[in-house]
C-alpha cells in the first residue's frame, strides 16, 4: 500500500471513530433556540467523552469548569427547555439532567456544590428486548418548587455500549438563572465526582446477555 493511500485510510479511521461521538451543544429555553454554544460553557475535547470517575470534568465537561465567558439565561421555573446534540445520541445507554445552585454567580461556579438529579430517561422493555431513548434533543421542565437564583443545568448521556470496556460520559452544562421559583431545598443531592460509583449495577451492566431490568446510576430524581 502506498505511504498516501495509508494515510487517507488512517483518516477515514478517525472519521469513522468520530462521528460515532456527540456533543450537547445547543440551548432551547420555551420556544426560543439559542446558537451553538450560546449559554452553554464550551467544552475543549471536540465531541470525545469523559471516562475517569474521579475527574472534575465530569461537572461540566473539559474546559467546561469555568463559565467566565459564557452568557446566562433567564428561565422561569416551571418553563421547558431542551438540549440539543451535533448528532443524534449515538450510544444506548441512560440521559440525566441534573442542576447545581451557584453560591453567587454561575460564571465563576465550578461545579464542585451540590447536585440534584431532575430527570432520567432509561430504557423501556417490551418482548425481551430494551430500547433507548436515542435522538438529538431532550426536554424537560425547570422543577417548579427549587429557589430563584444561578444554576449550571446539566445533561448527561451515560454510554454503556462497550460492556467490559470504560463506560463513557457525554456533558455538556448551560448556564440559567431561575426565576418564579419556590423554596424548596431539593434531596437527595450528590457531588461530581461522587456520584457515579464503578460497582453500580447501571454503570458495569451488560445490555446484550440477560438484561431485563436497569437502574440509573446517580442520585433519585428529585420531585417537586
Amino acid at each position: 500500500m502506498k505511504f498516501s493511500t495509508l494515510l487517507a485510510a488512517v483518516a477515514l479511521g478517525v472519521v469513522d471513530v468520530a462521528s460515532g461521538h456527540y456533543i450537547f451543544q445547543q440551548l432551547r429555553v420555551g420556544s426560543r433556540t439559542f446558537g451553538v454554544y450560546e449559554h452553554i460553557r464550551k467544552n475543549t475535547n471536540y465531541n470525545s467523552p469523559v471516562t475517569s470517575l474521579s475527574d472534575n470534568d465530569l461537572r461540566c465537561n473539559a474546559g467546561g469548569s469555568s463559565g467566565a465567558s459564557t452568557t446566562v439565561v433567564d428561565v422561569k421555573a416551571g418553563d421547558s427547555f431542551a438540549f440539543s446534540s451535533d448528532v443524534a445520541v449515538y450510544h444506548q445507554g441512560p440521559i440525566s439532567l441534573y442542576m447545581s445552585k451557584a453560591p453567587g454567580s454561575v460564571n465563576d461556579y465550578d461545579g464542585s456544590g451540590d447536585w440534584f438529579k431532575i430527570y432520567d430517561w432509561g430504557p423501556t422493555f417490551s418482548g425481551g428486548q430494551a430500547s433507548w431513548p436515542m435522538r438529538n434533543s431532550y426536554e424537560y421542565s425547570i422543577p417548579k418548587c427549587i429557589k430563584n437564583g444561578e444554576y449550571l443545568l446539566r445533561i448527561q448521556s451515560l454510554a454503556i455500549h462497550n460492556p467490559g470496556g470504560t463506560p463513557q460520559f457525554y456533558i455538556s452544562c448551560a448556564q440559567v438563572n431561575v426565576t418564579g421559583g419556590g423554596n424548596a431545598t431539593p434531596s437527595p443531592t450528590a457531588k461530581i465526582p461522587g456520584a457515579f460509583k464503578a460497582t453500580d449495577p447501571g454503570y458495569t451492566a451488560n445490555i446484550y446477555n440477560n438484561f431485563h431490568s436497569y437502574t440509573v446510576p446517580g442520585p433519585a430524581v428529585f420531585k417537586c
